[in-house]
């Protein structure tokens, strides 16, 4: 079962967008990484908090939120997420620890799914 482990703010102006939430929400913004900058704003009694990140949101999603879902495996979920009507945004990028797509549901809402890579 896929679960919802994090956000991604996108924008055309992600330092403005870090400082207003640094200012109004006291989260802690890193420096960015792959013009992602990660989120802190969890406290110890909040360890099931989501993670999230602030980054330039691309041409085709140049500002908003998306929620990331965690899967067991990409292909067989973007398979049978087009077969529901699903369209794929960005195809299977990796990085460090996970694989990650983006992808627009039937009703136009873009979510980020993200396959864990095993260590």
């Amino acid at each position: 079962m896929g679960k919802v482990i994090g956000f991604e703010i996108s924008s055309q102006q992600p330092e403005k967008a870090a400082a207003f939430y640094t200012e109004v929400f006291g989260w802690e913004v890193s420096e960015p990484h792959w013009d992602y900058r990660s989120v802190q704003y969890q406290t110890t009694a909040e360890q099931n908090a989501l993670i999230g990140g602030i980054s330039k949101g691309p041409r085709d999603f140049p500002h908003g939120t998306r929620i990331q879902i965690q899967v067991d495996s990409l292909d067989e979920t973007i398979g049978k997420a087009i077969e529901y009507g699903a369209m794929v945004l960005r195809e299977k990028m990796e990085f460090d620890d996970f694989y990650m797509t983006y992808i627009v549901d039937p009703t136009g809402v873009c979510l980020g799914l993200i396959e864990m890579k095993s260590l």
